[in-house]
């Protein structure tokens, strides 16, 4: 693990902290692609590539949207291995991994200093870049999924009949997710990276916080939003697909698991369950990464062979009315 200062790669094995919190950086690229051309990132079908990785949560909002908007054909990718070591991201060749044919770059923060030679921060994914002009458009996963739910429809296959951020419910998914994402997504990191036990009580608390109010929601709508599922779902999902089998233990998020929620586990096995999901979903990679590179926090590296899970259970949502587009 490192960052980039001044351009320069610096091995850090720290993660940054303010009093014992967990304090994630802000995204330092926020750019946009534009269906209409106003900005300097104009949508066009092959213009675009995503650095993913399956590990990262954040990664996996873009890679959702990637598929469930039809967009495999107008924006290609790039997978990292699953292990973050003294280099950070890195392409291989391994199991599930696709190595950068764009700059033929060996690692991510090469990247960073092609977009920026003098970038202090952390390298993160996901990475939206423009080939034409071989720049970072976003490391922001927010801002990435809402640019692929509209700015490409109808371009290079971009499925314009769906649509995850609907002008009507926007206001409701922004409250839905300014709950989940400092409690929940966020959540669990400031669990597992906290430096004091105050820090580590307050998140765990948060986080269990809203976990409750998502159960007590879900137990009478289908979806987070009501009957139509929304950007807040597809935000919500990365984190609870892999809480049991790497947030409850590794990140002492162990009150309980999403399994032990009746509402929440059955929801989650129903947005597993959509068509292209699961493709998403590589959980081999997702533990390897965690136990393996987080040596503060699992010195020994070794990674559990469970828990047993199993996606693909049936599931009650059923019961609640969906929805028609």
């Amino acid at each position: 693990m490192g960052m980039l200062v001044d351009g320069r790669w610096e091995i850090d094995g720290r993660f940054p902290t303010i009093d014992g919190h967990f304090d994630r950086p802000d995204s330092a690229f926020r750019n946009w692609v534009t269906s209409d051309g106003s900005s300097d990132f104009p949508a066009e079908a092959g213009r675009y590539h995503l650095y993913l990785a399956w590990a990262c949560p954040w990664a996996h909002r873009a890679m959702i949207y990637r598929q469930l908007k039809g967009l495999e054909n107008a924006i290609s990718i790039s997978i990292v291995d699953h292990f973050m070591g003294d280099q950070g991201w890195e392409f291989t060749h391994g199991p599930g991994c696709i190595p950068d044919t764009v700059n033929n770059a060996q690692t991510m923060f090469e990247i960073y200093q092609l977009a920026d030679r003098e970038f202090t921060g952390r390298v993160t994914v996901p990475v939206l870049w423009d080939k034409k002009t071989a720049a970072i458009v976003s490391n922001e996963s927010a801002d990435i999924i809402r640019m692929l739910n509209s700015a490409f429809d109808g371009i290079g296959g971009g499925d314009g009949s769906v649509d995850f951020y609907p002008a009507d419910l926007a206001s409701e998914i922004d409250a839905v997710n300014d709950l989940v994402y400092p409690n929940i997504n966020n959540g669990v990191y400031m669990c597992g990276f906290a430096h004091s036990q105050a820090a580590y009580d307050q998140a765990f608390d948060g986080l269990f916080g809203a976990l409750d109010q998502l159960e007590v929601r879900l137990a009478t709508q289908r979806y987070l939003i009501g009957a139509r599922i929304t950007e807040a779902d597809w935000r919500l999902f990365p984190t609870l697909v892999r809480f049991d089998a790497v947030y409850f233990g590794h990140f002492k998020c162990n009150l309980r698991r999403i399994v032990d929620y009746p509402n929440l586990g059955n929801y989650l096995r129903d947005l597993y369950q959509m068509p292209g999901i699961a493709e998403t979903v590589n959980m081999d990679h997702t533990k390897r990464h965690y136990y393996a590179s987080h040596e503060t926090v699992n010195p020994t590296r070794i990674v559990p062979k469970g828990p047993e899970l199993d996606f693909n259970v049936p599931h009650d949502r059923d019961r609640f009315k969906v929805a028609i587009k």
